[in-house]
């Protein structure tokens, strides 16, 4: 009984020093992305500050257009650290990179995910997911193919009815032949896949404009490469949002989002994924702060960024 209770003592030790040691690291970019990526970081969540009085730490070499962004980063299966990014408005590939310390970085490249579809106007906001079932990743945006889909083909920006696309890869050397990963009938932009206990929960933009939603939800699925359900009604409010990126820490998630009209951003947050409250004003971005995504660091690798 006594080596029990030294071994739970033992166990609650090491996860204070766990959750203590840890960082919250959010990447973004500003204005058009011309400049690069750029890194802010959180002790509680909500109050963030700019790394490297805001400059960017890595300047865009990928693509026709040198644009980073939509960047997204996570921790690999393999210790290293993945960024995808937006490479263009209008080009058919995405950008690619990796790093062992969020310092320095392997050379970039241009990956031609959508090059097969000759009428693919874009690839917006890629993101990628680990499927430690499948032990392989998910890289997954969002492309408009103009008249593929009727659903909400005039209810969009203009030319845009985007759908959400997939490709998987061990190595990120060979990938899969780009896939549909979620259709509904409506024009949807900017998600991102969390695994949870399970499953997988999918934070995504409504783009329709007429009528107006421009709005996030969620959808879920049992698999990661497809079906996910309809969407959930929305979770944030009566402003136009975009980019969400969702953190989950101390029992409750947060979902960050960019309130792209108002020029500022906005955050939501829920202990059971169903019912949301409003905390941006509990929210300190750094200025000019645009579409980015959230991960955790150890304070190690903290000290070596700053």
């Amino acid at each position: 009984m006594k080596k029990l209770f030294i071994l739970i003592f033992l166990a609650g030790l090491l996860h204070n020093a766990t959750a203590q040691d840890a960082v919250y690291l959010f990447a973004y970019f500003k204005d058009n992305g011309q400049d690069g990526l750029h890194l802010a970081y959180s002790r509680d969540g909500y109050k963030w500050l700019a790394l490297h009085n805001d400059q960017s730490v890595l300047t865009p070499t990928a693509g026709v257009d040198k644009l980073m962004r939509d960047p997204c980063i996570i921790r690999g299966a393999d210790g290293r650290f993945h960024m995808v990014w937006t490479v263009s408005w209008k080009e058919k590939s995405i950008g690619y990179a990796s790093s062992a310390d969020l310092v320095h970085w392997s050379g970039q490249r241009d990956i031609p995910v959508m090059a097969h579809e000759p009428g693919a106007l874009n690839c917006w906001a890629p993101e990628i997911t680990y499927d430690a079932r499948r032990k392989e990743y998910m890289i997954y945006w969002a492309t408009t193919i103009p008249g593929r889909f009727t659903a909400g083909d005039s209810t969009g920006d203009e030319k845009y009815n985007h759908r959400l696309y997939y490709v998987t890869t061990k190595d990120f050397q060979h990938f899969s032949p780009a896939k549909l990963l979620y259709d509904q009938g409506f024009n949807v932009i900017d998600a991102s896949i969390v695994p949870d206990q399970g499953r997988f929960i999918m934070f995504l933009k409504d783009e329709t404009k007429t009528p107006p939603q421009k709005n996030i939800r969620t959808a879920v699925s049992n698999t990661l490469t497809g079906g996910y359900e309809k969407p959930s009604a929305p979770i944030t409010g009566p402003y136009w949002a975009e980019g969400p990126t969702a953190l989950h820490t101390a029992g409750k998630w947060i979902v960050y989002f960019d309130k792209y009209t108002q020029h500022r951003y906005g955050a939501v947050e829920s202990t059971d994924l169903k019912t949301w409250m409003d905390v941006s004003d509990k929210l300190s971005m750094p200025q000019g702060i645009r579409h980015g995504t959230v991960l955790t660091i150890t304070s190690k690798e903290f000290e070596l960024l700053k």
